[in-house]
């Protein structure tokens, strides 16, 4: 009677099958997942080093106008900087004698970085 039930060749993945591809996904996310986070932090370095070079050319502008005056970010930001969300930036010296000094941070990574500008446009990690 119970062979009625039965149909011939049934197909279908065992629990065994389905245990192995689950396994095998959980390796290879668990490779990935680091990698992300790794790129995630290259990727916001990135921008505060762009907003970086961004505010050192707005802050070059200004003294080309301005040869006496001092930048802070409200005048950076007239002369065309507009900065990253968790991006800090931070102006030590604002005035072309004493060599600029601009620091920008990425909040955002896990591991942040602090980079620097000096008047000549060098960015130092």
């Amino acid at each position: 009677m119970l062979s009625v039930f039965r149909k011939k060749r049934e197909k279908g993945f065992t629990l065994i099958e389905l245990m192995i591809v689950i396994a095998i996904i959980g390796i290879l996310a668990a490779i990935a997942i680091p990698q992300f986070t790794a790129y995630k932090d290259r990727g916001y370095n990135a921008s505060a080093k762009a907003d970086l070079k961004n505010a050192y050319t707005a802050a070059s502008a200004y003294f080309t106008e301005n040869p006496t005056g001092t930048v802070t970010p409200a005048l950076l930001a007239t002369n065309g900087f507009l900065g990253t969300t968790g991006v800090t930036l931070t102006i030590t010296t604002g005035t072309p004698q004493t060599a600029l000094a601009m620091t920008s941070v990425s909040t955002l990574a896990s591991t942040p970085v602090t980079y620097s500008v000096n008047a000549a446009g060098t960015i130092t990690p």
